[in-house]
This record gives structure tokens, sequence and C-alpha cells, in this order.
């Protein structure tokens, strides 16, 4: 446990060496909820907020490698879509790998009627994806400019950590005054 650990924060300070610039998804943002999403699984948090986080970690590495792509004249609709199909294919992993143990086990905890990381991957990727949303409005409409440093970053961040905080509420805090929404 301690080893990957280890490897996640040298594989996160390599990636942080080697970025120039930050574009429309920041590394910083990524990096922190990469950390938030592996230490969650560390800590034995429910499937469905750790799927919150690992949905906006995707969306998070789609943006940027299609960043990347861009910067490199990589033209050509097939591989962005082949980025986010790879990037997907890696979320749906944690269903398959490793074989015999699989992290997350398919329809063992159900919300809703669906399997509790889905969900919360589907949730944290249409959240992500508003917050950027969002924030290139205000950027359109303040000139160009954020409204403060690091808005890029703190705006999903932010919206990842309300979802959060909303889904905590409906899976423990709910349940304790006798309303049950799972």
């Amino acid at each position: 446990m301690k080893n990957r650990l280890y490897l996640a924060l040298f594989s996160c300070f390599c990636a942080l060496c080697v970025v120039s610039a930050a574009h429309a998804v920041c590394p910083v943002c990524t990096i922190a909820i990469g950390a938030g999403l592996e230490g969650m699984r560390m800590l034995g948090v429910k499937d469905v907020i750790t799927g919150i986080w690992a949905g906006g970690l995707t969306v998070s590495l789609i943006g940027w490698t299609a960043n990347y792509m861009r910067r490199r004249n990589v033209t050509g609709w097939f591989w962005y879509v082949l980025n986010t199909i790879v990037y997907i294919a890696l979320l749906a992993s944690v269903y398959f790998i490793p074989v015999g143990n699989p992290v997350v086990k398919w329809w063992e905890n159900c919300m809703w009627g669906m399997d509790q990381f889905l969900l919360g991957s589907l949730v944290g990727a249409v959240v992500f994806v508003l917050m950027e949303l969002w924030y290139a409005h205000i950027k359109r409409k303040n000139g160009g400019h954020a409204l403060f440093p690091f808005q890029k970053v703190v705006m999903p961040f932010a919206g990842l950590v309300f979802m959060t905080l909303v889904f905590w509420l409906i899976i423990k805090v709910l349940p304790t005054m006798g309303v049950v929404l799972c």
C-alpha cells in the first residue's frame, strides 16, 4: 500500500516536471483530484463518492490529453475519440483488474438501481464538465480573465467537493434521521 502511494507521488512529480503550461484543464487540478481519489480508496470511502472523483479525474485527463494533442498539431476526430475511449476504458478497468480480485465488484453495492461506482463516475464527469463550462462562461464575460487566481482549479474541485458532500449526506446523515434515499 505504501509503495503504491510513493509510486503515485513520484508519478505526479514527474508529470509536473514535464508540463510546461496549463491550458483548458490544468495539471494542478488533475493531480489534486487524482490524489483525492487514491486517498479515498485507501480510507475505505463508499464507491459512489470515490466514483465522483474518478469521473472528474477521467474528464480532466481527457481534456488534458486533447490539449496536448492540439499543441502537437494532431488533427482528425479519430484521435480525439480514441483519447476518450482509452480513458473511459481505464476507468472501467476497476471492474476487471486485478483479474482475481477487482477493485470494484460489479453490482455489489447498488444505489438507485445502479452500481455505486458507475453512478458516482457519471455524476463526477457531468459536474466536472459543467464547472469547466461555467468557468469558460465567467472568463468570457470578464474579458478573458478569471475573477480570482486559480479559479480554473478551484471551480471543478469545488464542484466535486460539493457533490461529495451531497452524497455523504445521502449515505451517512439522512439515514440517521430516518430518511433513506438509497
